[in-house]
């Protein structure tokens, strides 16, 4: 009985901080549903009134990027591995957004249409918040026997696929903010923000996968009995023929960029046809291939040469299509010369090469320019006074950013998950390359000295033993141990 009273006396705190979760959301909820915006200033034809952003709407977008945009992720990560500090963390940016939010209907300064993208959004996901923190609740009270049982696997299975997709969701509604605060895509202008901004942030998406996959899902995709190009290959199908039936308009005339994006489209399902093909040897186990990269770098080639009406649009479109082909053609480069077509470099799947990181921080960028290249964008900055030379570099600064924080995700979720593997050799301070997955490279001043003596210096032939064939290797070999 005392552990009983013991066992309920540890809940208290958690129950209490849910609870109160819950009052704070439940208190919020009918002004997310009830509030309206005025309007009176806003000229016929217009998204948004002339006023500038007061600061009380600039608390707003920093609180919520804050909540929606780090801690909720942060918290993610945290559930998945089970840390005591998820609930907390949850707890504190649940208050933080609900700030957030009130502040948002409390600003001066500029006015917006009240049936704009953002407001309508806001009800949706504040719902999928108020659900989450009811199944969090829930969960934390530990109720098994019974019915319950059976009714916690459900609620647990909801409770992880509402929290994985909120950041999704809260990417889309920063979006919406930006658009909203601006007064972009109304009108005619809504048919290219949709093909941009979801273009941009499929190439992001894409770059945080191979991230993940990277780093820690390489055992995982083992598991699948499929090689990572066949998974690539595949979306790239569906994606080329949604693109081969979309694009153009039907039933109306052929314009210039329409042959462009519906070519593309065929590119994309008949190359990547090839590489679901390719995926499999002809023993039918997984196989690297090469078209994911070449259809990027197609991709990238393409866009490139999209006829442009500004100046700064054609610089930043053209600098997007270089950066996409680049992409492209190293991840050709690593997965034929750095991998050598194996799945990782060791065979614990630990260990990266550098070069490995140089396609994914460029499909970060990628997307990043894609996003911030419609025409309204365009003439904001051709009229701001910036060149397309400070805008790209702030573009690439961002993709850092957005690259720094899945990579400290990934390292919150690794370091927690498998919190006891032993720490790698040290060589002279440095990790030491290896060959064969397992077999350090012999010191560099023995191998500098070998490589100069001639056979005239011992009278004798150079012979070649077991080791000095192994020099002949490359990192791609695997198979020799694992890297501890």
């Amino acid at each position: 009985m005392l552990n009983n009273l013991s066992r309920r006396a540890n809940m208290a705190p958690k129950f209490f901080s849910s609870v109160s979760t819950l009052l704070l959301a439940s208190a919020a909820l009918p002004m997310a549903l009830g509030h309206d915006h005025d309007s009176s200033h806003i000229e016929d034809g217009q998204a948004i009134s002339v006023e500038p952003i007061d600061t009380t709407l600039w608390i707003h977008i920093f609180i919520q990027m804050a909540a929606w945009g780090v801690i909720f992720p942060l918290g993610m990560v945290l559930g998945i591995v089970k840390s005591r500090w998820h609930v907390p963390l949850q707890v504190f940016g649940t208050a933080l957004s609900i700030v957030g939010y009130a502040l948002g209907h409390m600003h001066g300064g500029r006015e917006f249409r009240h049936n704009n993208v953002h407001s309508k959004f806001a009800t949706p996901i504040s719902l999928m918040l108020f659900t989450q923190i009811i199944l969090g609740i829930y969960l934390k009270l530990h109720i098994e026997r019974g019915i319950h049982g059976k009714i916690r696997r459900v609620v647990k299975l909801g409770h992880g696929i509402v929290g994985k997709a909120l950041p999704v969701f809260a990417w889309s509604q920063m979006l919406f903010g930006g658009i909203t605060a601006l007064g972009f895509c109304q009108g005619d202008h809504i048919g290219q923000c949709l093909a941009h901004f979801i273009m941009g942030s499929a190439f992001i998406a894409y770059a945080i996968l191979l991230t993940i996959l990277l780093l820690v899902g390489q055992l995982w995709l083992k598991r699948t009995g499929r090689s990572q190009e066949f998974f690539d290959s595949a979306v790239i199908t569906a994606w080329g023929i949604v693109n081969t039936f979309t694009e153009h308009r039907w039933g109306t005339a052929w314009v210039e960029n329409d042959w462009q994006h519906t070519t593309m489209g065929i590119i994309w399902w008949c190359a990547g046809l090839v590489g679901i093909w390719l995926s499999r040897d002809r023993d039918g186990r997984p196989q690297r291939n090469f078209i994911p990269g070449f259809i990027i770098l197609i991709t990238g080639w393409a866009f490139g040469g999209h006829p442009q009406h500004m100046q700064v649009s054609a610089e930043v479109h053209k600098m997007y299509g270089y950066t996409l082909m680049a992409a492209g053609a190293t991840r050709i480069i690593e997965v034929a010369f750095v991998l050598r077509d194996r799945p990782s470099i060791s065979a614990d799947s630990r260990e990266t090469n550098s070069f490995q990181y140089i396609p994914v921080f460029l499909l970060y960028a990628s997307g990043f320019m894609f996003m911030s290249a419609t025409e309204e964008q365009m003439e904001l900055i051709a009229n701001s006074g910036m060149d397309h030379v400070a805008y790209i570099l702030i573009l690439f600064s961002l993709a850092a950013l957005m690259f720094l924080f899945t990579l400290m995700l990934i390292h919150v979720y690794d370091s927690n998950a498998s919190p006891n593997l032993p720490h790698k050799e040290m060589d002279a301070d440095r990790l030491g390359p290896r060959l064969n997955g397992g077999t350090q490279v012999r010191d560099a001043q023995e191998f500098e000295l070998e490589g100069l003596m001639s056979d005239d210096e011992d009278g004798t032939p150079a012979k070649h033993t077991q080791d000095d064939d192994s020099l002949n290797s490359t990192l791609g070999r695997n198979s020799h141990g694992r890297a501890h």
